[in-house]
């Protein structure tokens, strides 16, 4: 079993979730009860539907139960340096379109692009876990190689960004 980096919110909104999680169960099973007792149940909607949410919550759970043992618990307060690892938020500039991106590194159970952070397992994030400020990384990507020069690193917010 390896370990998962997670942060201590990442680790408390999956902990929330999971509690939601279980706490939805028992009005989905009262829905496949009720749904049942309507009669046939080869053309009752509500009880294939129930019966499905049910399927899905109870794989959620699962997952997430199954996961909670592996997760190393990352204070990112705690963190710092000049390497891109994980927590570090990293900005990184295409070096053929200009554009710029900021990303905070964190573990696949946290990770939200949408939100400017993504997973140290994916291309970006592997490509920039051990880097500096300096450095250039090289990404597959669909569209192609793209070549990525790091601008600066800083970790939680902690002031201005290491060059």
């Amino acid at each position: 079993m390896s370990s998962i980096p997670i942060s201590v919110e990442g680790f408390q909104r999956l902990e929330k979730e999971l509690h939601n999680l279980k706490k939805d169960r028992p009005e989905i099973i009262q829905a496949i009860k009720e749904a049942r007792e309507e009669g046939d149940l080869r053309e009752n909607s509500g009880y294939h539907a129930a019966r499905e949410r049910l399927g899905l919550l109870e794989a959620r759970i699962s997952f997430i139960e199954s996961r909670m043992p592996q997760f190393n618990i990352i204070d990112l307060a705690t963190l710092g340096g000049d390497k891109a690892i994980f927590g570090a938020t990293v900005e990184i500039e295409d070096m053929d379109t200009g554009d710029k991106k900021r990303y905070t590194l964190l573990g696949p159970d946290e990770a939200e692009p949408t939100k400017g952070s993504i997973s140290i397992l994916s291309p970006v994030g592997q490509a920039l876990l051990g880097k500096e400020a300096g450095d250039e990384i090289v990404v597959n990507a669909p569209r192609g190689r793209i070549q990525y020069e790091i601008i600066s690193i800083c970790f939680n917010g902690s002031g201005a960004p290491k060059n």
